[in-house]
């Protein structure tokens, strides 16, 4: 979400290293409670494109709040240091833009 990650393919080459098996049982639960949902991709119709739904999209202020928790316990995380600042600085801006990326 943050980091604009739509397509499985992004979600399996991220830092956390899923794996694969455990990445698909984890988007389809997320699908079947209503936080996300997927569409095939227009540019290439074998794709599925996943999106926040608005249940997920108003997570947005907690995730930005446990992204912030986790820095401070956690150095390696794979989240700049810019949105580290942004969230400290201006924080509902920040969730703002995130929104607005999405939409």
């Amino acid at each position: 979400m943050v980091q604009g990650k739509k397509f499985y393919k992004d979600f399996q080459s991220s830092k956390e290293g899923i794996a694969t098996n455990i990445l698909s049982d984890r988007l389809k639960k997320l699908e079947k409670i209503g936080i996300i949902e997927w569409r095939v991709y227009e540019k290439l119709r074998t794709k599925k494109e996943y999106t926040l739904t608005e249940k997920g999209k108003d997570l947005i202020p907690l995730l930005v709040d446990l992204i912030v928790w986790s820095n401070k316990y956690q150095g390696d995380l794979a989240v700049s240091d810019y949105f580290i600042k942004r969230a400290h600085e201006d924080r509902d801006g920040l969730i703002e833009t995130i929104r607005a990326r999405l939409d």
